[in-house]
């Protein structure tokens, strides 16, 4: 009769898909190592999946929000920004846009964003508005392109940095687009920076 305990430790063994000793369980069930093994092993793959989602958010160097200045943006709501990063957004699926003039830390916030929800678990990516459009609008033939849409719509989280800082064609609006509807469909959240305000986006892309 197998203890609380021991089913514990066999769902662990399942989980972490271990099926060496699941098949010798009968023999390893009460081993007084199993516990230990289990724990080095759950830790491990832990620190690898972070290791990787990291390295694939491309979020690169940024400073920590501990260093940004909330005394060098005229206008700024602390409150929210503080909220931001306890990422109800992120579950809730709500698009964060970060607008302001150049200089003000648009960017680390978006990278310190991106960065949180990789430590929670999620998976993000780091990318300018140029580099994302840039590039969709490079693909060779539409089977090419649908790749690569499902690319940018993989992640949990897509920051896109710097949109409006250049106009856009029609081809990089409609790509545009496509992405936002298609992580919207996925409840798939973005963060955006932008110098412009809404009220000017109709300046940066040809259709309003």
């Amino acid at each position: 009769m197998t203890t609380e305990h021991e089913d514990q430790l066999h769902r662990r063994t399942q989980r972490l898909g271990m099926y060496g000793l699941l098949s010798r369980w009968d023999e390893v069930a009460q081993a007084p190592w199993l516990p230990n093994l289990l724990d080095w092993e759950e830790t491990e793959r832990a620190r690898r999946s972070l290791e990787r989602r990291i390295q694939r958010s491309r979020v690169g160097r940024f400073k920590a929000l501990t260093d940004f200045d909330w005394a060098w943006p005229e206008q700024i709501d602390r409150t929210h920004v503080d909220e931001l990063f306890e990422l109800g957004w992120v579950e809730g699926a709500r698009n964060v846009v970060l607008v302001g003039p150049n200089g003000v830390g648009k960017t680390m916030l978006a990278r310190n964003l991106a960065h949180a929800a990789v430590l929670a678990g999620h998976t993000a990516r780091c990318l300018t508005a140029s580099e994302l459009l840039n590039d969709l609008a490079a693909q060779d033939g539409a089977s090419a392109l649908q790749r690569r849409l499902q690319h940018y719509c993989r992640p949990r989280v897509l920051c896109v940095d710097e949109l409006g800082y250049l106009s856009y064609d029609n081809r990089h609006a409609d790509l545009l687009f496509e992405i936002v509807s298609r992580r919207y469909a996925a409840s798939k959240p973005l963060v955006i920076t932008t110098n412009k305000p809404f009220a000017e986006w109709g300046e940066v892309f040809p259709s309003a």
